[in-house]
């Protein structure tokens, strides 16, 4: 038995290494590789713990057992490097930020130390909210009751925000699945606790809906976000878009295709326009390139035609290249930081590298881009060595293009000085 559950354990491990990059594995291979790649050291505290418990129970005294344990050895240090891989994105984070084009990126005024920093949230992982934290949920930004067109404000107790930057999150899902509530949550805690309003937006899911319903939405959100936000402390001259998969998706195309009537409807006037955009592991092609979205696989482009687009690229390229954000790149693109995994089997990272070749040769803003060994899809979801580092990076970001707008200054929002934070900002149960 201790020989079969180490090879087991040992195949997860490689899976993280050497994931699977042909359909229909590329699901499989997520599946089974995302949670054990970003939580190797726990991994190993109960492989080891469950190896103990082995031997108690008798399994070294065969030679079974003796193999099991030596796989098991080595798939702890497989764990270990898996560890040092994601300690290493504070280097690779700082680098692409140094390094960006425009010049490097940075700010004076932020505290280079992450408010959690109480080492059991990195042990449980889970992105609990902090008490700190105030969150106001299901505002109707469209007026019309429909839940897909509802959003979450995010702001400290105490002290309430005032003039404070703006971070509008659309979560990702394949465009069919997700809510406002479960992606990008250590990334907005950090904001909010260093004097950011942040903006969790659901919208509405294919097949229900078809495109660009998904789209038209996350604008009329960021329409409602600059005529409301000053009611929760925001102040609208400054809003950045984020977003994962699906969601890096949408937040790029918002930035890339600013008041453009048609995406647009009822609300042709509004300004939708955002000041930086944070895309992680989005979807930057939709039109089957084989040098792009051709690295997909046939999966993804056939869940496009069936489910969101409802047509076929033959029949209607031009809509799918309109919904492509390497398409729509123009000189007046904001700043952005894009950020990918080296391992992601479901975008792979090819669709991000020219995208981003794309954006520095075109875009006279600043752009900036890391790939993360190790990385899977949704590396940041949790609350991680990883997530912490790139959570860092993209405070480092947004407080350096907030410097760059006019009429921005690093305290707006009550952003800490340099030096240790405020009790308020690091104890997380006040």
């Amino acid at each position: 038995m201790f020989l079969a559950v180490s090879i087991v354990g040992a195949l997860l491990v490689v899976n993280v290494y050497v994931p699977a990059r042909r359909e229909p594995l590329t699901v499989v291979s997520f599946v089974l590789g995302w949670v054990l790649g970003e939580v190797p050291i726990q991994t190993c505290v109960v492989w080891v713990a469950l190896a103990v418990l082995f031997a108690v129970v008798g399994a070294l005294r065969t030679w079974p057992g003796w193999v099991g344990l030596a796989i098991a050895v080595g798939s702890w240090a497989g764990l270990a490097g898996l560890a040092v891989a994601a300690h290493r994105s504070k280097a690779l984070v700082d680098e692409a930020l140094d390094t960006a084009t425009g010049g490097a990126i940075g700010a004076d005024g932020p505290d280079p130390t992450p408010v959690w920093t109480h080492w059991w949230r990195l042990v449980i992982a889970v992105p609990f909210r902090f008490r700190s934290i105030r969150r106001v949920r299901s505002i109707d930004y469209w007026g019309d009751g429909n839940y897909r067109h509802k959003l979450d404000i995010l702001t400290r107790r105490d002290p309430v925000p005032d003039g404070a930057p703006i971070m509008v999150y659309i979560h990702g899902g394949a465009w069919i699945i997700g809510d406002k509530r479960e992606q990008g949550v250590p990334m907005m805690h950090e904001l909010v606790s260093r004097g950011w309003v942040c903006v969790s937006i659901n919208y509405r899911l294919s097949p229900r809906a078809s495109w660009p319903a998904h789209l038209v939405d996350c604008k009329r959100s960021v329409a409602w976000v600059r005529q409301h936000i000053g009611e929760y402390g925001g102040d609208p001259s400054f809003i950045a878009v984020s977003g994962g998969s699906a969601g890096g998706h949408l937040s790029s195309l918002l930035a890339l295709t600013p008041n453009e009537p048609e995406w647009q409807p009822g609300f042709e006037d509004a300004d939708t326009s955002v000041d930086a955009c944070v895309p992680f592991y989005g979807v930057y092609d939709v039109t089957g390139d084989p040098d792009a979205s051709g690295a997909y696989g046939p999966g993804l482009v056939d869940l496009l035609q069936r489910r969101v687009m409802k047509t076929t690229v033959s029949d209607n390229r031009d809509l799918f290249e309109l919904a492509s954000p390497d398409r729509r790149i123009t000189a007046a693109a904001p700043p952005m930081f894009v950020l990918a995994g080296v391992n992601d089997t479901l975008v792979p990272l090819r669709v991000a590298r020219r995208f981003v070749e794309r954006l520095r040769s075109i875009s006279e803003a600043p752009v900036a881009y890391v790939e993360l060994p190790r990385a899977q899809h949704a590396f940041e979801i949790l609350v991680t060595i990883r997530s912490r580092h790139t959570t860092m990076g993209v405070v480092r970001f947004l407080e350096g293009m907030r410097c760059r707008t006019p009429g921005q200054g690093l305290n707006l929002g009550a952003a800490p000085p340099a030096g240790t934070l405020p009790p308020e900002l690091t104890d997380p149960d006040r």
